[in-house]
């Protein structure tokens, strides 16, 4: 069984078809897969933060189910957690939002498997995922690659936090994410979980970039991360280009490699909004 977190509020399913799929048609295995959504209600902070509802869930399971029976869609709400660990706390109004601290709540979710692979929902495979799951990670917390502009501004080794694989069991055992959450609950960060889980390692395994491409896709890529990044042309700004924005990735990009992915994301979000 290959184990994926998502985290998000309703507005992460374009994010979470697109990545399924590309996870689905990219990796040659019988092997099942198990989608973990993590998921709230805290409208009472933004009208717009509401939890993935149980249609899309339903949908979503359809779909990967197209693929092999045996794969499972589990949505869990985390609304109460989030409420005793971290309302009213300096980094409610994170940088994001609020959706990207709850994956600090895997040790407190009951019956998490013990290696979970977190993915930001802005991410398609490239390649097989196994090159990335199969990574042995005994005696590490969790395997990530290089943040690619943190490497240059911050650190060498500062990690990106959109691509986590975890080894849940080691977390527990030295008690990575409640200290993340302390961190959060009492200091303002400036990447919110991202800053707390870096400041709460005590042993990680550094990933090469291809398992987390945040500006380049090449051959060997295995994971293109969809992140905000810089471009210098025709003069410099920031564009955060999502992989559903099939239309700019094509001029953006230019990347036509994705296609079979991105048309039948197509095809099925517009049946999802017949069925509405």
């Amino acid at each position: 069984m290959v184990n994926i977190l998502f985290c998000g509020n309703d507005r992460v399913f374009d994010g979470m078809l697109t990545a399924a799929l590309s996870i689905m048609k990219r990796t040659d295995s019988d092997e099942p897969f198990t989608f973990y959504v993590y998921t709230m209600d805290v409208s009472h902070i933004k009208d717009s933060y509401l939890p993935v509802n149980d249609r899309q869930m339903e949908f979503f399971e359809g779909v990967i189910k197209k693929y092999n029976r045996e794969n499972k869609a589990v949505k869990i709400d985390v609304t109460e957690i989030y409420n005793r660990e971290f309302a009213g706390s300096p980094n409610e109004s994170a940088y994001c939002s609020p959706y990207t601290l709850i994956r600090l709540f895997a040790d407190e979710v009951e019956g998490m498997p013990d290696k979970l692979l977190y993915l930001d929902v802005d991410i398609l495979f490239n390649r097989d995922i196994h090159l990335l799951y199969d990574t042995d990670i005994e005696g590490y917390e969790y395997a990530a690659a290089r943040d690619h502009y943190g490497k240059f501004l911050i650190s060498p080794n500062y990690v990106n936090a959109g691509v986590l694989l975890f080894n849940l069991a080691r977390m527990k055992e030295t008690g990575l994410l409640a200290k993340a959450r302390e961190l959060i609950r009492t200091k303002k960060l400036v990447f919110a979980d991202q800053s707390a889980i870096i400041r709460s390692t005590e042993k990680k395994k550094m990933l090469p970039q291809k398992f987390n491409d945040q500006k380049f896709l090449h051959k060997h890529t295995v994971v293109r991360h969809f992140s905000k990044r810089l471009f210098w042309l025709p003069y410099p700004h920031t564009d955060n280009v999502k992989q559903w924005h099939v239309s700019r990735v094509h001029k953006v990009f230019g990347y036509y490699c994705f296609d079979d992915i991105l048309y039948e994301y197509i095809y099925l979000r517009e049946k999802f909004n017949r069925e509405d």
